[in-house]
């Protein structure tokens, strides 16, 4: 038996050529008794290797027991090197590795023997990695831990002659490492192996070490070698034909059988043996880790005790008047499982989490399937009670799935930042930290960077990305869709090309920040996986993704951001200080006919989830009259219901166009609630339950590899299984196969019926405050941008149409935020900020209202008293901030840009007599209308004027005679384009950059009124 110990997966990102998946499979083809994911300082693929290799498993255990029962399958494997097609027989086990590149010059692979072992391996990569920046790993010798029981080192030769400096470091580490050190033999295939095994070894014996041998492989097979250089290309900044001698010579630094190593290491073929041996030694198991979480215990009071005493305590807060008797059965029956799961602590963390957001006033939202527990709903993880939806809480937690839940959790997005912070605070940044995100190679990303690598013109990149559609996918440079655009699908390089971009799709790029999931631990999170830094300041990550940990079962926390939630707490604020009255979304009034109508009328702009052009489209066809219609509202205009033609039916039956039938009885139970037609995750998985006969292990399976679906594609191996399963069990194959185009759809954008459930809430919510507090709504989705799909000139002018006065910026009334004000005759009326004009901070804006006093009376005490830049008057003059103290923008502006000369020295301020100076008055042209809103536009991207198109209308309607044009005001524009001389003779420059900007387009006679 062999092994193969360090092995350069494609998680040494732009290096390693195969996914650590593909060596697992060809070392199981090939026999291998164990390899070692070893990565350039990291350990960021070792569990995609782990966990294919218990799928491998699996899938040996399911051949075995199948051909105990009706005899062999296919020819056995021959010994050593199995052939393609071969059945695996046994499958290698994963030694957790790591290549270490020191500061010296050094390079071995560490690996790790026992569990104290690879805690010592993730702090010494931590400690590199915390030193560096993202991406990069400073270490040195020094921090090599004094105890390094249970890691065992390879050290690998440098490439040419060891200089005396390697050669002391050597035997400093021959001696501090001994008996846990050995010597790499690689081969480099250049034809001068032999001679250079021969010096090694001797070198191994001046430093008393034993030799090892090793391919050091960077593919698991020879034909990857064309992807490889290509990502040396990319990687490198080099086209692949300048690569020179950064390119692979030939494709043998691959994966190798026992048989070719021996053929290979010749008469030092003993170092295969002791490789073998060495991989016995080293007994660690990655699925032996032993996840810790947080223990929360404090005051005597144990975590069940105490999760048991807030539930009950919750419970009496969301039911006043008595929680009903099955919602009391549902919370004994949730705190016995997660007790039985030992989950306490993890749900006490979330509500710790939760507490502080709520403590600082900061809004807060619990969704996915957590909204299924009545535990979450009493703790307040979630406002949504469970009774709305139809699944149990084994949907959330389940002793049969034995995995852990998942708890998503909103926070305003302008305030997440200070609950993270919290967390780091609170456990420390060596017991928490963020997941990463694995960034892998796009149909779009990967056209680029391979075309750039194979030397394709920018133009040709161009073409070739512009006919792509999503995100993974290369389906839009088919040979018929390339001679559309003028290329030759037949030409060898850029034939070559696709195939490359086929193959790098999928590949990681690089590793970012999860949006939000945190992984908490009782001791310390560098002992169970390094800790890297993050992009972002302030920010720590590990390596692995929320695939990996899900594989370990590791729990983690996700606290995710959601614009809509900062729109609505800043509403509920406005509300109390103008109205007095507060509001939570717990207890927003509910089931309110207006809310209702409004949305049938499909007056949602700026309402959450359903503000889309394809939902707004289908509000009046969907008529919602109840909470439970806006759930329904939130998952079925989603591309799974709509690519498995969903839409249509659910809509036929629900208007009694269609008679509501149900394949079968036990089909009508999962699906009676929305018509017979499956729109949520928990139906797709029920339907290939019962419907196909799934177990519900096969089920979980089906569902994790939607999880996967656009990165490996893997769900299409279940589709014959289902649609077998739905024949054989008498359903109709049209309703099979719109099932299952279903669950593909899913795979990317399915919703579960509880995270629609939540969601819905929030629409509820946002429409209540849009119903009935037009302007005040405005206001706080005007504070809350960017977010949404509308721009603040919608909003705006959304607000005006219904019934909202609104004020433009005003230097003596403005604050930074947009507000709320009396409006004289017993209303409110909506008074822009600053926040509005754009390139204004937050800080100018602050001195402005602190200095502001009774007001301002000319535009230079606001320079005086302010204390901020003329470039700041000029930008309050851009946006006509001045207007309420009798300035006109240009008139305005040219005070402004005086003020740009200089200080006023008091010397210079009077005459020989001791008369004020008084410069002569500049008599500048007034503006148009379409002038006045081109600038609004660009100074504030809004305008309370006119509508841009309005000023056009008389063009674009044929017919329209509004009667001649007089002739143009002084400052038009002559036939030829050019300006006159603005008067007194001086350049009209401070305005001709900002007439070059469009505002020609909208001229209209200054005389003519405003048409809106």
């Amino acid at each position: 038996m062999a092994a193969e110990l360090c092995i350069t997966s494609n998680f040494t990102f732009l290096t390693g050529a195969s996914h650590p998946e593909e060596y697992m499979e060809r070392a199981a083809l090939m026999g291998l008794e164990a390899i070692a994911i070893a990565d350039l300082n990291s350990v960021a693929g070792i569990v995609r290797a782990h966990a294919h290799a218990k799928e491998i498993a699996r899938q040996v255990a399911e051949r075995d027991a199948a051909e105990a029962k009706d005899g062999p399958i296919g020819p056995p494997a021959p010994p050593g090197h199995a052939p393609r097609g071969a059945a695996i027989r046994n499958v290698p086990r994963l030694i957790p590795a790591a290549h270490l590149v020191f500061a010296e010059g050094v390079e071995m692979t560490a690996l790790a023997a026992t569990r104290t072992g690879w805690a010592r391996l993730c702090r010494l990569i931590t400690t590199g990695r915390l030193r560096a920046d993202k991406g990069t790993c400073d270490i040195a010798l020094a921090d090599l831990p004094e105890d390094t029981a249970g890691l065992e080192f390879i050290l690998h030769p440098p490439r040419d002659k060891p200089g005396a400096a390697w050669l002391g470091h050597a035997r400093a580490l021959s001696q501090r490492l001994a008996g846990h050190l050995h010597l790499a033999l690689s081969p480099r295939y250049d034809g001068e192996d032999r001679g250079r095994f021969d010096t090694h070894a001797r070198l191994a014996l001046s430093l008393g070490l034993p030799t090892l041998a090793t391919a050091r492989p960077i593919l698991h097979h020879g034909r990857r070698r064309r992807l490889a250089d290509v990502l040396t290309a990319i990687r490198l900044g080099l086209r692949v034909d300048n690569l020179g001698r950064a390119a692979l010579a030939n494709g043998e630094q691959r994966l190798r059988s026992e048989a070719e190593m021996r053929r290979l290491m010749g008469r030092h073929a003993d170092a295969v043996d002791r490789a073998a041996a060495l991989a016995r030694r080293c007994a660690f198991d990655l699925g032996t880790l032993r996840y810790e979480y947080p223990s929360e215990i404090a005051d005597g009071e144990t975590a069940h005790q105490r999760l048991a005493r807030l539930a009950h305590a919750g419970l009496a807060w969301r039911y006043p008047e008595g929680a009903p008797a099955h919602v009391r059965k549902l919370l004994a029956h949730e705190l016995d499982l997660i007790g039985k799961l030992k989950y306490e602590p993890y749900f006490l963390t979330v509500r710790d989490i939760v507490a502080f957001a709520r403590s600082r006033g900061i809004l807060c939202q619990g969704r996915g399937s957590a909204a299924n527990s009545v535990v979450c709903y009493a703790l307040g993880v979630t406002s949504v009670s469970p009774e709305i939806g139809t699944m149990v809480f084994e949907r959330f937690v389940s002793e049969a799935r034995d995995e852990p839940p998942d708890i998503d959790v909103d926070f305003e997005h302008e305030r997440r930042e200070e609950v993270i912070q919290h967390i780091y605070e609170t456990y420390g940044r060596h017991r928490a930290g963020l997941c990463a995100t694995v960034i892998h190679y796009r149909g779009k990303r990967a056209i680029r960077e391979v075309g750039a690598a194979m030397g394709l013109s920018k133009d040709t990149i161009g073409a070739m990305s512009s006919q792509l559609w999503g995100f993974f996918s290369t389906s839009g440079i088919e040979p018929a869709r390339l001679r559309e655009i003028g290329l030759d699908p037949d030409d060898r390089r850029l034939r070559l090309t696709l195939d490359l971009i086929e193959e790098i799709v999928g590949f990681p790029r690089h590793l970012s920040q999860h949006v939000g999931g945190f992984v908490v631990t009782e001791g310390r999170l560098d002992e169970l996986v390094p800790v890297e830094n993050a992009s972002m300041e302030g920010r720590t990550v590990i390596c692995w993704d929320k695939d990996d940990i899900d594989a370990l079962g590791i729990l983690k926390v996700d606290v995710l951001s959601l614009g809509m939630l900062t729109c609505i707490r800043k509403a509920f604020d406005l509300i109390a200080a103008h109205h007095g009255a507060r509001h939570t979304l717990a207890t927003l009034p509910p089931e309110d006919p207006a809310v209702y109508d409004m949305l049938c009328r499909a007056d949602s702009i700026g309402v959450f989830q359903v503000e889309s052009r394809a939902q707004m489209n289908f509000l009046p066809r969907m008529k919602p009259r109840c909470f439970y219609d806006l759930v329904i509202e939130v998952a079925i205009i989603r591309p799974g219901p709509i690519q498995g033609d969903m839409v249509h039916p659910y809509l036929r039956r629900r208007n009694g166009e269609e008679q509501v039938q149900f394949p079968s009885d036990a089909l009508g139970q999962v699906l009676g609630k929305t018509l017979g037609v499956p729109l949520f995750q928990e139906q797709a998985m029920q339907i290939a339950i019962i419907g196909a006969g799934f177990t519900p292990t096969e089920a979980d399976r089906l569902r994790r590899s939607l999880a996967t679906f656009k990165k490996h594609g893997n769900v299409s191996e279940f589709r014959s299984r289902f649609l077998r399963g739905m024949a054989r069990n008498g359903y109709d194959a049209d309703f099979a196969e719109r099932c299952f185009s279903q669950i593909e759809g899913f795979g990317s954008y399915g919703f579960p019926e509880s995270h629609a459930a939540s969601f819905a809430l929030l629409v509820y919510a946002s429409a209540w405050i849009k119903r009935h507090h037009p302007g005040i709504f405005a206001c706080a989705l005007l504070n809350s941008q960017p977010m949404g799909f509308y721009a603040p000139a919608q909003i705006v002018r959304d607000a005006r149409e219904h019934g909202v006065e609104v004020r433009p910026i005003d230097i003596n009334a403005s604050f930074w935020d947009n507000a709320m004000e009396p409006d004289g005759v017993g209303g409110m009326a909506l008074r822009l900020g600053f926040r509005q004009i754009r390139g204004l901070s937050e800080e100018d804006a602050a001195w402005i209202t602190a200095a502001r006093g009774n007001g301002y009376a000319a535009l230079r005490d606001v320079w005086r008293r302010a204390g901020i830049a003329p470039s700041v008057i000029a930008r309050l003059a851009e946006a006509d901030a001045f207007a309420g103290l009798g300035l006109s923008r240009r008139d305005a502006l040219w005070q402004a840009k005086a003020l740009a000369k200089g200080p006023e020295l008091p010397l210079f301020a009077r005459d020989m007599d001791g008369e004020a100076i008084a410069e002569p008055a500049a008599h500048l042209p007034e503006m148009t209308a379409g002038e006045q809103v081109v600038e609004d536009y660009v100074a504030m991207q809004l305008s309370l004027r006119a509508h841009p198109v309005a000023l056009l209308r008389h063009r674009l309607t044929p017919g329209l005679d509004l009667g001649a044009r007089p002739s143009p005001p002084q400052g038009e524009r002559t036939k030829t384009g050019a300006l006159p001389p603005s008067p007194g003779g001086d350049s009209p420059g401070i305005f001709a950059e900002r007439r070059r900007r469009g505002a020609q387009h909208f001229r209209v006679p200054a005389t003519r009124a405003n048409p809106d």
